[in-house]
């Protein structure tokens, strides 16, 4: 079996999904704490902390640890999400042992060094400000915000420049302590990894750690609302949503390739009907994602000022027609499209990595292909209707940039749909 699971005496769940005919491994730590894990003082924190990892512990300084990785020609990343942490890196099969130790002293012995920290929030703040200066990436974060009022759901990853400033290294240890322990987190490895080697490896480095986490996860709720900011940008950036599901809901699937045949590909009907045939858009595309206890689903559109009265009936009329009839030939496509990229990503370690670490997180246990594809092929056509009608029947918002005479039309749209 090449996926196999070992739970350490601390709780510390370890997952390796084995590669034959590959000389690298990607491993990293997935911890479940992000953004929906903070509360609004710290809002940020997560991300914040995931920065400070790198820089400096009690054994490497934060050149030491770019450099022991970059001498074996290996790659040292992170990343933050709402509802979890990944720190992971990817190296040839014999050095295995120094990215685990890496790994293991980053997150158990930073320094949090308050030269260092205070060099780090201007870092994140400079990000923070990146993002505002991109219509295109800030308005999710508008929209997410919208769709979840004044809860940690809707709460920026980035945080704000005024909390970020005002946190401090105890802070950083007091959440860190609270959220990172052995029950929260899991270890994973893909790739020309041997079992027992790895779990040996994770047992011994990690073997300092808290076992119960404190972390608090607040109830998502999606209530649907309304964003709109003046700018003075060529495009009106749009993004109309939905309340989604769960990873657990028997429609998650019938979700999924709903929004493949609507919005994701040069076949969907969205890019089809607003970009190709009429050319009312440059980009336009739809995204579910979901979480354990909620979801949301998204459509987004970036236009000219003057084309939204021309789009606006065009998006409800496609909205409306998918939750009325969908084609054998579309749910066939959908199906393929979802199943080529599953196979694709398995080609590669970090994906397969990734994929272990949160399915255990999600599920309590690493989904096998077989039954991915099973219920891949379980999506019919009057699964996806069903759930369209589910979705679009809920409370929609809309979040929107542009100058004020485009964002006035999209009255029409929250009227309409």
């Amino acid at each position: 079996m090449a996926v196999q699971v070992t739970t350490l005496t601390n709780g510390m769940r370890v997952v390796t999904d084995t590669m034959s005919s590959v000389e690298t491994i990607a491993v990293g730590v997935w911890v479940a704490a992000g953004t929906r894990h903070e509360t609004a003082e710290i809002n940020g924190i997560s991300h914040l902390l995931e920065h400070m990892a790198f820089k400096g512990t009690k054994r490497r300084t934060a050149q030491a640890i770019a450099e022991e990785m970059d001498n074996v020609g290996g790659q040292l990343n992170a990343y933050t999400s709402r509802d979890h942490t990944a720190y992971y890196a990817k190296v040839l099969k014999e050095d295995l042992g120094l990215a685990v130790d890496i790994i293991s002293d980053i997150l158990l012995n930073s320094s949090m060094d308050a030269e260092e920290l205070a060099r780090e929030q201007h870092v994140v703040v400079q990000e923070i400000n990146q993002a505002d200066d991109t219509p295109d990436d800030i308005i999710f974060d508008h929209f997410q915000a919208a769709a979840f009022p004044n809860q940690p759901l809707g709460w920026p990853v980035l945080g704000r420049e005024e909390i970020v400033r005002a946190v401090t290294p105890e802070r950083l240890r007091a959440y860190m302590s609270g959220n990172y322990a052995a029950d929260n987190m899991v270890a994973s490895a893909s790739g020309a990894v041997d079992h027992d080697t790895f779990v040996a490896l994770v047992a011994k480095a990690f073997d300092a750690l808290p076992r119960n986490s404190a972390v608090t996860e607040v109830a998502g709720r999606y209530a649907g609302g309304d964003f709109r900011e003046v700018r003075d940008l060529e495009q009106i950036h749009v993004v109309l949503g939905y309340g989604g599901i769960a990873h657990a809901d028997p429609d998650f699937y019938n979700l999924g390739a709903l929004s493949t045949l609507l919005g994701e590909g040069m076949s969907s009907r969205l890019f089809q009907e607003i970009r190709e045939k009429r050319g009312l858009a440059y980009s336009v595309f739809s995204n579910t994602q979901s979480f354990s206890d909620t979801g949301i689903f998204s459509i987004y559109l970036g236009t000219g000022q003057d084309d939204v009265p021309k789009l606006v009936p065009v998006l409800r009329d496609e909205i409306k027609k998918v939750a009325e009839k969908v084609s054998e030939d579309e749910v066939k496509r959908a199906r393929a499209q979802i199943k080529a990229g599953l196979l694709m990503s398995l080609e590669s370690p970090g994906s397969r990595c990734a994929q272990s670490a949160r399915q255990i997180m999600v599920y309590g246990r690493p989904l096998t292909t077989a039954e991915i594809i099973a219920k891949v092929e379980d999506v019919n056509a009057a699964g996806i209707c069903r759930v369209a009608q589910r979705i679009f029947a809920g409370a929609p918002t809309v979040a929107a940039l542009g100058e004020a005479k485009s964002l006035d039309g999209l009255d029409a749209l929250r009227a309409q749909i």
